[in-house]
């Protein structure tokens, strides 16, 4: 542990120093080049009606595109760091991220469903309620995920990592093997979400999108802030965590609820977007100790500077052209598992 008193006090700070620094990063890097002062200027000509000589052109791309687009990387980057430290409280696993335990595949695959069998009949809905459609398949997934490898991996002694791995590979498998027949049955237009979905990908932000994940970020903190202390108690172990008062069941219950509800909006708005979920809690723990009162918040805050920056270089390393945004933090994130199972691996002396 590197955990230093001065920390908890200084680290949020730095950290909302580092996110107005990216979102400034943010809505200037991208094919097309506009300077970082006429990013704000266009930024301000937009929002505060400020008077100042900008092109149009630039005040478009600035304010319709990169700048809604860095506010859904925030929300999302937000919703999947907090539920990745809330499921590895909850499970007790420091191996429980959402992907790598399958909850993100089976979220797509609920996307997928609802995108390729429900597709002739969102057509005439408003944007918004295909969206809401989207989300609740991928919810419903989701949730399922969730509740079958907690029964899997879980028992009287504690849970388990090998169980609950395995139980990832064979519901990603299966998962895989429901995408690949939507892929075959799709048509044209479905089959390129469904493309991007796999990848992940920021690039359908709009604004009922962003509404919709900030809404979802706000409700999943509150939440899960209120169950902080519990989240404490837990790591003590359940036996412990009863004599102590607490409802485990029903706290657990709760949890893991909200977590599928994060999940599936996070999926069917931008894809599968793994190991920020993963990556992140472990970064915390390391800057502030376990206590989930600090851990969460800094948790939010840290996977959408995270996912902001991967889909900076999502832009960037191949510009024009533009790379998956799942790609980079698969790159990213790959390596870290690597090292976390290699420490598991010495724990248990393997």
């Amino acid at each position: 542990m590197f955990v230093n008193s001065r920390w908890p006090l200084l680290l949020p700070s730095f950290v909302l120093f580092c996110l107005a620094s990216m979102v400034v990063l943010s809505v200037s890097v991208g094919p097309m080049a506009i300077s970082f002062a006429d990013s704000i200027k266009a930024l301000l000509v937009n929002w505060v009606n400020w008077q100042s000589p900008v092109s149009t052109q630039n005040a478009i791309v600035v304010s319709h595109i990169r700048f809604p687009r860095t506010l859904l990387c925030l929300s999302i980057g937000g919703i999947l760091g907090l539920t990745g430290a809330v499921m590895q409280g909850v499970f007790r696993n420091p191996l429980a991220d959402p992907g790598i335990i399958g909850v993100s595949s089976g979220a797509a695959l609920g996307a997928g469903l609802g995108i390729v069998i429900f597709a002739d009949l969102m057509v005439d809905l408003p944007d918004w309620l295909q969206l809401s459609t989207v989300s609740f398949f991928a919810f419903t997934f989701a949730l399922a995920v969730c509740l079958l490898v907690y029964k899997l991996g879980t028992s009287s002694q504690g849970s388990s990592v090998v169980v609950m791995l395995l139980a990832g590979v064979a519901i990603s498998a299966i998962a895989g093997a429901g995408m690949g027949m939507l892929t075959y049955i799709a048509d044209d237009q479905s089959l390129r979400d469904l493309s991007l979905w796999q990848m992940g990908s920021m690039a359908g932000s709009n604004w009922i999108s962003i509404t919709i994940s900030s809404i979802t970020l706000v409700f999943l903190l509150v939440v899960f802030m209120s169950s902080a202390k519990a989240l404490n108690i837990l790591l003590l172990g359940d036996a412990e965590a009863v004599h102590l008062g607490i409802d485990i069941v029903r706290i657990k219950r709760r949890l893991i609820f909200c977590c599928a509800i994060g999940l599936g909006v996070a999926v069917s708005i931008a894809g599968m977007i793994g190991f920020i979920g993963l990556i992140i809690p472990h970064l915390v723990r390391l800057l502030v100790g376990p206590n989930h009162q600090r851990l969460l918040p800094l948790s939010a805050m840290l996977g959408a500077l995270l996912l902001l920056l991967a889909d900076i270089l999502a832009r960037t390393v191949m510009a024009p052209s533009e790379v998956p945004v799942g790609i980079i933090t698969a790159l990213l994130g790959s390596p870290f598992f690597i090292i976390l199972l290699l420490q598991q691996r010495s724990k248990l002396g393997i």
